[in-house]
């Protein structure tokens, strides 16, 4: 019955399913039998913008280029608690670093992966190896703008033939004129060509044709000027735009801008206005939990996380950040609980149940633990989790008096990851303590 169906709706459903390819080849067919017919041209670069579509809202990675050749630092030495390069040294309330690990730039280890942390260890030669070399921008070259080009590149693949659209052919002043063709024109080349350039043209342009009254234009023109890094530029849009109409999404760019401009302190304040306009807001108060977690002000993050969890119980990030701050707070039967109303939740990684055989272990629930831990032997998706499971077994062993069996597991964790420093180091005083000198020094 749905080859009856009209070309057009059809490809429609396909694209309100989220069947994006289907959605795009079938107005592809209709575009080889009418080439102007402009609702099957602004669905398919819909379709396709909706295929490479990234939220830019979190997904920012800090490459070497941004921690060496920070062009936007005020002050190189500026006052504790005001930088997150400068994490505060007052441990208010939790842990101290003995017990809590920390980064390399000194932040404590989070419960919960994020977007920003999640490019790798930044310090590590592989990483550097992975900085592309080449980028549009006189922005220092970083892990970031290398993956804008790999989005640009790859969506090529989408159409064998070539591009969808010619962009240097456009006349854009034309397209500007009708709003409804243009803010799907700007998606597509923003996103999906990675020509920020050329959609800051086209942005500029419609912002002039609706005489400045479009806040929406505004933010584009903003979110193009920080791609660009053109971070103060990018703020006065923002701002332009809040004063028109005040969104949840502006604020988080603009505090996105001043976490840029290493200005956490400006963020919380911007965080606190808006749930000032909207209480209650789980994406504001957990932008605030995370800027606390950066400063090294634990305590106050787990506040704000606590008020998280009252707006939206199933937050994942809120649950997991929680239930670290009470492991690593001596509280492992709390985390415990936290750690099972994820698992309860659907969560289901090498992760959580490596975590789960920690807490059981350290809450002496020991015939949990080792279940726990196989469980995380059977999910993890490399050698790096395999590596880090075996480790953490090895500390159960230790924990329980079988020298044997831990020095078995740092080993097994070399031999997933045989650059896993800490499980050498291991390996090194169990090899004293059995007097073995030579062993120790390799």
């Amino acid at each position: 019955m749905g080859s009856e169906m009209e070309p057009l709706l059809l490809a429609w459903s396909y694209f309100r399913r989220r069947k994006f390819q289907l959605c795009a080849d079938l107005c592809t067919q209709m575009l080889e039998k009418s080439p102007y017919d402009q609702a099957a041209w602004i669905l398919k670069a819909r379709a396709l913008t909706e295929m490479v579509y990234v939220d830019e809202i979190d997904i920012d990675q800090e490459g070497i280029a941004e921690m060496i050749l920070d062009e936007n630092a005020i002050a190189q030495v500026p006052r504790p608690g005001t930088s997150l390069k400068l994490p505060g040294t007052n441990q208010t309330g939790g842990p101290s670093p003995a017990v809590r690990p920390i980064t390399q730039a000194g932040r404590p280890i989070t419960g919960f992966l994020r977007p920003s942390t999640q490019s790798g260890r930044p310090g590590t030669m592989e990483q550097a190896i992975r900085t592309p070399r080449t980028a549009y921008t006189a922005r220092p070259i970083t892990s970031s703008s290398g993956r804008f080009v790999r989005l640009g590149t790859a969506s090529m693949l989408t159409s064998p033939d070539g591009p969808f659209i010619n962009l240097s052919r456009l006349n854009l002043t034309k397209y500007a004129q009708k709003p409804k063709l243009a803010k799907a024109l700007f998606e597509y080349i923003f996103h999906h060509e990675n020509d920020v350039k050329t959609a800051l043209d086209l942005a500029a342009l419609s912002t002039e044709h609706s005489q400045y009254k479009d806040w929406w234009w505004k933010v584009q023109i903003g979110k193009c000027y920080y791609r660009l890094g053109m971070y103060r530029e990018a703020e006065k849009q923002f701002k332009s735009a809040l004063k028109q109409q005040e969104m949840v999404d502006t604020f988080l760019y603009l505090a996105k801008v001043y976490i840029s401009l290493d200005q956490p302190v400006t963020a919380l304040n911007l965080f606190k206005q808006g749930l000032d306009k909207f209480p209650g807001e789980v994406t504001l108060l957990c932008g605030i939990a995370r800027i606390y977690e950066e400063m090294n002000n634990i305590s106050s993050a787990t506040e704000y996380y606590k008020e998280v969890l009252k707006q939206d119980n199933t937050h994942v990030e809120a649950i997991a950040c929680i239930g670290s701050n009470h492991f690593y707070s001596d509280q492992p039967e709390v985390a415990l609980r936290f750690y099972r109303r994820l698992l309860q939740m659907g969560v289901y990684n090498c992760q959580l149940f490596n975590n789960l055989g920690l807490c059981c272990f350290y809450a002496q629930q020991y015939d949990m633990t080792l279940t726990s831990f196989e469980r995380a032997l059977s999910l993890a998706e490399n050698e790096e989790e395999v590596a880090d499971v075996w480790y953490n077994l090895g500390h159960v062993a230790v924990g329980i008096g079988d020298t044997n069996l831990a020095h078995q597991c740092f080993r097994l964790a070399l031999v997933s990851n045989n650059s896993h420093a800490e499980a050498y180091n291991n390996l090194a005083v169990l090899e004293m303590r059995k007097g073995h000198v030579e062993q120790v020094l390799a």
